[in-house]
């Protein structure tokens, strides 16, 4: 059997070990060791992240019940420019004490390891297409500028004197 890592994300759940109904409430503070995301808005390694874990001891266990607090930063995905966006997620899971295939997570020595817990809910809490404000209008296709910020009109290019003659006729174009 592996020797148990401790981790920023570990707890001792001595005091709780076969105790049903007996609860502890922890808060952590962490830096995050490794990027959280891969996409266009992560939590980048080094953010401060705030936990507020309960621990309950329940028959079966440790449940733990877990507030966490971060700010993600990337890009907005219609305009490219840079946000952060205050996450908050909830997550609820059992350490059980016995290593079963019925349970995800266990007990280890006296203590669990939330960092998957954490790590997963904060991933899966990140937005798949995250904008700067609801109503962003993004780029003009065309131009590449920013549709919410006024158009800079370029000065109309010369025209090639071989069609000269065609503007002759008149012909308007059509808007």
């Amino acid at each position: 059997m592996a020797k148990f890592v401790h981790t920023p994300y570990t707890i001792s759940v001595h005091d709780l070990m076969y105790s049903p109904g007996a609860h502890r409430e922890v808060e952590l503070d962490i830096v995050v060791p490794e990027k959280l995301g891969e996409g266009m808005i992560a939590v980048p390694a080094g953010a401060p992240m705030h936990v507020d874990l309960r621990l309950e001891s329940v028959h079966e266990g440790i449940l733990a019940t877990a507030e966490v607090d971060v700010t993600a930063v990337g890009e907005c995905g219609r305009c490219l420019d840079p946000i952060e966006q205050d996450l908050q997620v909830e997550f609820q899971e059992l350490f059980a004490y016995s290593v079963d295939e019925a349970f995800d997570f266990s007990v280890h020595e006296d203590h669990v390891d939330c960092e998957p817990l954490i790590r997963d809910a904060v991933v899966l809490a990140l937005p798949f297409q995250p904008v700067c404000r609801p109503d962003c209008a993004g780029l003009d296709s065309e131009t590449g500028q920013r549709l919410a910020e006024p158009r800079v009109l370029e000065p109309e290019e010369p025209s090639d004197p071989r069609w000269a003659a065609l503007r002759e006729f008149g012909l308007e174009k059509d808007n």
